[in-house]
């Protein structure tokens, strides 16, 4: 029934089972599986009858986390091993506070959150790929009915770890499925209490729904069924923000179509394009949404700490937020080229030019307005190709040390005052990026006589 295992899940099977013990794969694999939809290289879920410590000494490499039983074997693919159980108690609304190993399969099987998860395969000839399911609950029929229930009350199941109501709505649009109706009254009863997960898990749920193929399609569960509110209240706030855009729809609309619009893998642009216009809900003022760029970047900043994304990803989302607003003219120079480049100098520019197409894409942008941000990119490239290091990390042929010696100044404001105006100066024309030019410049500026249109008299 289960023919090509990946290898490592074998060999735990056939070791667990070697050992006298029952094993059975279990969660989202068998989901998958059953519906035609399996990836390889995703992670395993066993499930045994071996307690922790059987296991570790069973799987050579295995790590134990000893807080929640699980035994770990990395991968690719992953493996992680539970011990059959039953829990009690969860004051926290995800760990719970008393675990009792030694329980049946079945036992094990009802802890579960959903019927779909809730399904065993139990193998019988591991080198045929041949088993049974163990299905206690119904999942099987809930896929073929592509329905989502919870196992039991839902109000317990989900009491006992909050973050399974984010995962049921991000199933529900990934699968395509029909939440049941207890269910659904549970999850929307229960919305608030995602506010105690914590920020790394729901960014691990809100990153599996980015990549998906069309990741609206979850995050409209999500506000649907009250989730968004409590997980992304930024965004959340743009449902009614009126948007003047070729497309029809709201700013959150919008928002949920930039997403769509980039591919996955890529945490940094998926974060940028839902979040790239989060200023706009507190910005809204006689139709326009003045400065929203600049507030977006400041609660982009705040929900991706809240979340714990990585330091590097989040500051690059903030800085992408942050510079999204710009609007490119045929008639630049070039000399308007590069202080366009100086003046997003912080941010990464294929990210930022990424999020723009999105937005175009999301707003209804075609025609000229997709040509002229093809053009800009050209002309950008050009710039950076023919002097990169001034553009980029504002290097000049000469540095403060020689501005001071000329000057004949200690270090202070007014040096770095004479700096910024020769990069202005390069910037309109990069031939006087040189030593000796940009020496004379100095002892003009000590001398008072700054030569006109160098930029060096604070005008350029």
């Amino acid at each position: 029934m289960f023919p090509d295992l990946p290898l490592p899940v074998v060999d735990v099977l056939r070791r667990l089972s070697g050992a006298g013990h029952q094993a059975a794969i279990v969660g989202g694999a068998v989901r998958d599986r059953l519906l035609g939809v399996a990836s390889d290289d995703g992670d395993w879920d066993v499930a045994t009858s071996a307690v922790p410590e059987a296991v570790v000494a069973l799987l050579a490499g295995a790590t134990w986390d000893n807080r929640f039983g699980t035994v770990t074997l990395l991968g690719p693919p992953s493996v992680e091993i539970t011990s059959f159980r039953t829990e009690a108690g969860y004051r926290d609304a995800r760990r719970p506070d008393e675990v009792r190993f030694g329980a049946s399969l079945d036992e094990d099987l009802a802890r579960r959150d959903l019927t779909v998860n809730a399904i065993a395969w139990v193998p019988d000839d591991l080198e045929s790929g041949n088993g049974h399911l163990v299905d206690p609950f119904g999942g099987q029929s809930d896929l073929e009915a592509k329905l989502l229930r919870a196992v039991g009350d839902p109000d317990a199941r989900f009491g006992e770890d909050a973050l399974r109501l984010v995962r049921t709505a991000r199933l529900a649009g990934q699968l395509g499925f029909t939440i049941e109706d207890r269910t659904d009254a549970a999850i929307r009863r229960l919305a608030a209490s995602v506010a105690t997960v914590s920020g790394e898990r729901v960014r691990d749920e809100l990153q599996r729904m980015l990549d998906e193929p069309e990741p609206s399609i979850g995050l409209r569960q999500l506000e649907r069924l009250g989730l968004l509110a409590v997980v992304l209240p930024e965004l959340a706030a743009l449902r009614g923000i009126p948007q003047d855009k070729a497309l029809p729809g709201d700013a959150l609309d919008h928002s949920l179509r930039a997403v769509d619009a980039v591919p996955p893998g890529d945490p940094a642009l998926q974060f940028a394009a839902l979040l790239h216009d989060i200023g706009k809900a507190v910005t809204l003022a006689d139709g326009h949404f003045i400065g929203h760029d600049r507030v977006g970047a400041d609660l982009a900043a705040a929900v991706l700490d809240r979340l714990r994304l990585s330091r590097a990803t989040a500051a690059a989302v903030v800085r992408a937020v942050r510079h999204h607003m710009y609007a490119y003219e045929p008639g630049w120079s070039d000399a308007a080229v590069r202080r366009f480049i100086r003046r997003v100098g912080d941010a990464d520019l294929p990210l930022l030019f990424a999020l723009r197409r999105a937005d175009d894409v999301a707003s209804g942008v075609e025609g000229p307005g997709s040509e002229l941000q093809v053009e800009l990119e050209r002309r950008v490239a050009a710039e950076l190709e023919h002097s990169p290091d001034l553009l980029r990390h504002r290097r000049l042929a000469i540095d403060g040390d020689d501005v001071q010696r000329v000057l004949e100044a200690g270090p202070g404001p007014a040096i770095g005052a004479v700096m910024d105006r020769l990069v202005e100066a390069v910037i309109e024309d990069p031939s006087l990026n040189t030593r000796e030019t940009l020496l004379e410049l100095v002892r003009e500026v000590g001398s008072g006589a700054v030569p006109d249109g160098t930029g060096l008299d604070g005008t350029g």
